[in-house]
């Protein structure tokens, strides 16, 4: 399985970061290998579609898990139209806590859809 989640930095020890589709960083973490790899979000600064942007990119990397705070309704079809789960982390708790719950079952699945943010 390949567990994506939004970092403020390229460390497991950090907490998830609050946005997603403006995050710094992606961790895509590996549970065959129990490595982890860390990508540059290339959408942290569109002008918009940020959200949308990163489900993309990281729907290439061929994930089947996300955990995150809340996602646009627009990212969320992006993500679960590529049969992804979406997963809600436990506040205050690092990246790796967050992975490790997941591998136990102790994460809920995502309800915080939101409409979206757009400027006009």
């Amino acid at each position: 399985m390949k567990i994506g989640i939004a970092t403020i930095e390229k460390d497991l020890n950090q907490n998830v970061n609050p946005t997603f589709g403006r995050a710094p960083y992606f961790a895509v973490y590996n549970t065959t290998t129990k490595s982890v790899e860390f990508y540059e979000n290339e959408a942290k600064n569109a002008q918009g579609g940020a959200g949308i942007k990163a489900s993309q990119f990281l729907v290439d990397l061929n994930l089947d898990a996300i955990i995150a705070y809340r996602l646009g309704e627009n990212a969320e079809k992006v993500l679960t139209s590529a049969n992804i789960i979406l997963y809600s982390p436990k506040e205050n708790l690092t990246v790796q806590e967050n992975i490790d719950l997941l591998l136990q079952n102790k994460l809920d699945t995502m309800v915080d859809i939101h409409s979206g943010y757009h400027h006009g």
